[in-house]
């Protein structure tokens, strides 16, 4: 891996985790190892932002560990704030919903409030010079509840999964490709008042790592360079995510950079 050969500067992301000195190995628990690096690249700002929350008791159980992305689109200035707030707003509000809700009921009602803000902050931009103001941006989600991963997305974000030697992408990109250069984003927060959410859960192994990036890695970086990096790595995601950022800006990406991994570690008995 070569180093970087411009100065970057790297972005604080939005977390909360309260379990970081925890036991992986305490029985009975779900736990998890987390990493995360965000660069802005070659772009001035870093238009992507990125968070996880990994709470204590009650709330590890009735609402879980959640990991969150977003990343605004390049034509306009102030996307930025787009995918902070998302982020943001997401990683305290769905904490905040009734421990009896269902996570896909509590996290779609918390995206729907969001997308109602920004789709009406961008309405006041309308039919002025500010055409290039718009709060829109992509966003995913994966809340890790028991022995299950629930999965929101909208936009061209990505999760994957890697499970042994693996990789499977598990999100599906919102995107209408005109060429191999040229697409635009058909999905996103901010963009139509009403919201169109992909939604998916599924069972979680010890071993599992997943996967979370922006469009500004994964078009830039292999699949087989994402997986054996991850493999390499495993047991300092941090590391590993940097790399895979590092490697996206080494062979020329031009946009904003994120990459976050979690790593299953234990898992419940049962499901709570």
């Amino acid at each position: 891996m070569q180093t970087i050969v411009e100065p970057k500067e790297s972005q604080k992301a939005f977390n909360k985790n309260e379990n970081i000195h925890l036991d992986v190995n305490m029985p009975g628990k779900l736990t998890v190892s987390i990493g995360e690096y965000s660069d802005k690249g070659r772009k001035e700002i870093n238009q992507d932002f990125h968070g996880s929350y990994y709470p204590n008791d009650p709330l590890l159980t009735s609402k879980g560990i959640t990991l969150a992305i977003a990343d605004g689109i390049n034509n306009s200035y102030i996307s930025q704030v787009a995918s902070e707030t998302s982020v943001a707003s997401f990683l305290d509000d769905y904490y905040c919903t009734a421990k009896t809700w269902a996570v896909k009921r509590s996290a779609e009602l918390v995206l729907n409030a969001t997308n109602s803000w920004l789709h009406a902050q961008s309405q006041k931009t309308q039919g002025n010079s500010d055409n290039d103001k718009d709060y829109v941006c992509t966003f995913s989600t994966l809340i890790l509840k028991s022995t299950t991963a629930h999965i929101l997305h909208i936009g061209d974000t990505r999760i994957y999964r890697l499970r042994g030697d693996k990789l499977e992408q598990l999100t599906t990109d919102h995107c209408l490709r005109v060429s191999d250069e040229i697409s635009y984003l058909n999905r996103g927060l901010g963009i139509y008042s009403i919201l169109d959410i992909d939604y998916q859960s599924t069972p979680i192994k010890v071993g599992d790592i997943f996967f979370m990036t922006t469009d500004g890695v994964y078009e830039h970086v292999s699949d087989e360079f994402i997986a054996d990096t991850i493999k390499e790595h495993n047991e300092d995601l941090d590391l590993a995510a940097e790399l895979l950022v590092e490697q996206a800006y080494q062979v020329g990406s031009t946009d904003s950079l994120t990459a976050q991994l979690v790593k299953i570690e234990g898992l419940p008995k049962k499901s709570t």
